[in-house]
């Protein structure tokens, strides 16, 4: 953004959405206007633009909409030219992103972020050694996406080519191929994905757009959960770059365009067994099968030794069986090295006594299921049925345990029929993954295969037998990684899905870190999970799906952990598993509660009311006592935002009574945090922190970190309170290491806001406010606005205290606009008094409304002492006001203005909080 003179900002330079709000917010500090007074100008122009809208678009990192920018920029002094400018830019930002974002994920251990080009992605799968032919398609595709032939007018768009065919004829094999060759002309890297066009179940643009952000360099807590946001971020970080992107095995153009980037930089190159005719400007490859010459050479090339030359005649007629088919080519070949005693006349033999199947082999895919049924027929019984049973599975790689477990044997031997599954060409070794397990993967055609196989020689009670101790497996192994992964304390509640008791799992689990083990295999146990849905398998489902709580929560997956428990609870209240459904609901509250901007109808925390009431009445009608316990603290986290604390200790002290009847550790541990979050907003500091400290013993002994670092905060800045600054101090710098060890944004921030508020108490502004601002800066970047909210109001605080109220009225304005969407009544008028404070230095009339909101939010409360203070700064007769006009803005839900009377014999005096965050 630049600035001419002294004249206002304007948006000249911005090339992203960020940016553009952050330019937005510069013209109105420019302007010097509350978003109250740009609401009245707006009226007076006969526009209309609430001021709940104006902090809302403010505080977003997103496109407003044009009519708003207009209507913004003209309150704000501009109008003509100036206008037209700003809607110009926003549009062509909402149109195409020109250029790359550079920012990189935040250094938590400095208060500004550090610039950074991020990772350069090396996703493509390894070439083939023995690639043979399409001489014609090599070099056009090789000078197609070098940009050779671009046209000028075109210059703006990236280069798009598409190869397509049948199944098995070379796709992948030319795609990657060429992929490598162009490898040093796009430096910036090559993201590679297959998008299983031919599964029942294809991969879906946004989960593709998070993986390939993840590349990226944009952290798991920076990936939007909307999949339009994710797809202009996506393209923001391509802009400028020059990436190859290689999308495989394509379903329609519809799965295609999310992962198109926006700049001429980068190319793509699409497979797909369809032409995908309406992709724009693609340049189009059709492969059909080898002509004879070229299907010899190949042959030649894989079986490496004379065999060939002298048996011309017989190489030839295998060729002409395999129909010139690539793959079945591959796998004759395969068979051929694999037995070098073997005369190529046998095979050739062996394909002319299969007349069916070779009547079929130039016939579609017909012709891929022939030749997998010759290397499958040469397999040993036992790879036989591995082959078989694997099939069943929907994982797009698998690692060699999983072999192990579905042949009930140990991991030698599972991976060495695994490899025989290699050697046959009917499994692919897909590499070693990040937790250093071998993977493996099947071809799409392949799968199919095997699981006709299976229909055909497995009775339904096998299968049935299969698929139980096939999900049975991984549920033994992920419930014991689950165990090491810090996370919230939740009862671990299972269904009754049998674990089968194999001996290697308990060996294995050791060898391997639980976070690395969850990174590698997340997307198979998603794809198991959808399986299971799709089965009516709700128990293997849910399962399955509240192992993952925890990973999700500390990588800040949260997009992911709402749409799996939504989809299982979907699946569970279909089924009638009202257990299962109650394990889903408990995690979905957590996550839309603390994490979502504002979603939903109403309050974050009178949805969380409704949402504790109703699972503890689930988990009652149930009769379990661990459920009704996390339920019960949820319910008195609830009525704690509302300000009903008596009743939030009576349903803290429930929980605690059945975590403890019930063998609940982790339950005894989130009671007494919620009871003492209770004590703390009443002010009663000392019952607060007993409580904290036997919390924090329990936790320490659970051996859950992310649990102890929450306790530790919330001890910390309870001792803050207690005037105990040396040990609030050590108490948040130990939370803080903890959260930082284990990547857990969440509980950072709150730590973070926490040793602001100590610093500014301890005389040290300069220290709070750059605490403050990376507090701020991190609540943006990963959406939340609880964090947010309180980071703001401390910012204008610290503003207030320098002697700068103007700044502090824009901060305390948007922090107040946040918490009518949190809920947290105390906190929202806390903030109300603060905006007070600097309005009656810069617009009293403002001062006196923000004071009566506050007051009356106080009088609800019963907090007489927070109500007295703010009524010596109310006039006597009240805020003089316009006919008509309200004495307050709107308040939270259940709000209702009082008189000064009534607050006069308002309840008991409690202390309000300047602090909040989840207690899971």
């Amino acid at each position: 953004m630049t600035q001419y003179g002294g004249g206002p900002p304007n948006p000249n330079g911005v090339t992203e959405p960020g940016e553009f709000t952050a330019a937005l917010r510069q013209l109105r500090a420019w302007a010097d206007l509350s978003f109250r007074q740009l609401a009245q100008r707006a009226e007076t122009a006969g526009e209309v633009l609430p001021a709940s809208t104006t902090a809302s678009m403010l505080a977003r990192a997103t496109l407003p909409r044009s009519d708003i920018v207009a209507t913004f920029v003209r309150a704000c002094g501009l109008d003509g030219s100036d206008v037209a400018r700003w809607v110009a830019t926003r549009n062509a930002l909402a149109a195409a992103p020109t250029r790359s974002d550079h920012a990189a994920p935040v250094m938590h251990d400095a208060p500004q972020p550090t610039p950074d080009d991020g990772p350069v992605p090396a996703m493509l799968p390894p070439d083939i050694a023995d690639f043979t032919g399409r001489e014609e398609q090599v070099p056009s595709l090789l000078k197609h996406l070098s940009g050779a032939t671009r046209a000028s007018q075109h210059h703006h768009a990236p280069v798009i080519a598409t190869i397509s065919g049948m199944g098995g004829v070379g796709k992948t094999a030319l795609a990657v191929h060429v992929a490598h060759r162009l490898s040093e002309t796009y430096t910036d890297g090559q993201l590679y994905v297959n998008l299983r066009g031919a599964d029942a179940s294809p991969l879906q643009p946004g989960d593709i757009l998070a993986r390939f952000l993840r590349a990226l360099g944009v952290p798991n807590q920076g990936i939007p959960a909307d999949e339009t946001e994710r797809a202009e971020l996506y393209r923001t970080r391509l802009a400028g770059r020059s990436v190859l992107l290689v999308l495989d095995n394509a379903a329609t153009e519809s799965q295609v365009r999310p992962l198109l980037p926006g700049t001429a930089t980068c190319a793509v190159l699409v497979t797909s067994r369809a032409r995908l005719t309406s992709i724009e400007g693609a340049h189009r490859v059709d492969l059909d099968v080898f002509s004879p010459t070229t299907a010899i050479r190949l042959l030649a090339r894989i079986i490496t030794d004379k065999r060939l030359t002298a048996q011309q005649a017989a190489a030839e007629r295998i060729i002409a069986l395999c129909g010139g088919l690539p793959l079945a080519v591959r796998v004759a070949g395969a068979r051929l090295a694999a037995r070098p005693r073997w005369h190529l006349g046998h095979l050739a033999t062996m394909l002319g006594n299969e007349r069916r199947r070779l009547d079929q082999l130039a016939a579609g895919d017909l012709a891929v299921r022939a030749s997998l049924a010759l290397s499958y027929q040469g397999l040993d019984p036992t790879a036989r049925r591995l082959f078989r049973l694997l099939g069943l599975f929907d994982l797009p790689d698998f690692a060699a345990w999983f072999a192990a477990a579905i042949l009930d044997s140990g991991l030698d031997l599972g991976v060495e029929h695994a490899e025989a599954l290699v050697d046959a060409q009917l499994l692919t070794a897909a590499g070693t993954d990040g937790a250093g397990q071998q993977r493996y993967r099947f071809h799409d055609l392949v799968r199919i295969f095997a699981r006709e196989r299976a229909a055909v020689e497995e009775t339904d009670e096998s299968i049935t037998a299969a698929l139980t101790s096939g999900f049975g497996a991984w549920l033994a192994l992920t419930e014991r990684m689950a165990g090491h992964i810090p996370g919230p304390c939740y009862a671990a509640i299972s269904g009754p899905t049998a674990r089968p008791a194999t001996g290697w799992v308990d060996r294995y689990t050791p060898s391997i870190g639980p976070g690395l083990w969850f990174d590698a295999e997340r997307a198979a146990l998603l794809s198991l999970i959808r399986q299971a849905c799709l089965l009516g398998l709700d128990d293997v489902a849910f399962d399955l799906a509240g192992c993952m709580e925890k990973y999700f929560d500390v990588r800040g997956m949260y997009s992911d952990w709402v749409d799996t428990n939504t989809e299982v609870m979907s699946a569970c209240r279909a089924a009638g598993n009202l257990l299962g459904e109650a394990v889903m609901l408990r995690g979905l509250i957590d996550v839309t509660t603390w994490i979502t901007d504002g979603d939903g109808d109403g309050d974050a925390m009178s949805r969380l009311h409704d949402g504790a009431f109703r699972l503890l009445d689930m988990f009652t009608l149930l009769g379990h006592e661990q459920g009704m316990s996390d339920a019960a603290v949820m319910c008195s986290w609830a009525l704690t935002a509302a300000g009903d604390r008596p009743a939030a200790i009576t349903y803290a002290t429930r929980a605690l009574q059945l975590a403890n009847r019930s063998g609940h550790p982790g339950g005894r541990i989130r009671a007494r945090l919620a009871m003492s979050v209770a004590h703390y907003e009443q002010g009663r500091f000392d019952d607060a922190a007993a409580g904290l400290a036997d919390a924090l013993g329990e936790a320490r002994v659970l051996d859950n970190p992310r649990w102890v670092a929450t306790v530790l905060q919330f001890s910390g800045i309870t001792h803050r309170e207690l005037a105990n600054f040396e040990r609030s101090h050590s108490m948040l710098h130990e939370a803080l290491s903890i959260s930082r060890h284990f990547g857990d944004t969440y509980t950072e921030v709150l730590t973070l806001l926490a040793l602001a508020r100590l610093d500014l108490r301890r005389g040290d502004p300069a220290a709070a406010r750059g605490t403050a601002d990376t507090s701020a800066l991190l609540s943006r970047k990963y959406h939340m606005g609880h964090h947010l909210a309180e980071a703001l109001q401390l910012l204008g605080e610290i503003e207030m205290a320098d002697g700068c109220p103007a700044r502090a009225v824009n901060h305390l304005e948007e922090s107040v606009a946040i918490w009518r969407t949190r809920g947290w009544h105390s906190m929202q008028a806390a903030a109300l008094t603060s905006l007070g404070k600097a309005y009656a230095q810069t617009e009293p009339s403002a001062a006196g409304r923000a004071f009566e909101e506050a007051a009356a939010i106080f009088t609800r409360l019963g907090n007489t002492a927070k109500l007295a203070e703010v009524l010596t700064y109310i006039p006597p007769h009240g805020v003089e006001r316009r006919r008509g006009q309200s004495a307050h803005t709107p308040a939270s839900p259940g709000y209702r203005p009082q008189s000064s009377a009534a607050a006069k014999w308002a309840g008991i005096a409690l202390g309000v909080s300047g602090d909040a965050g989840r207690g899971r």
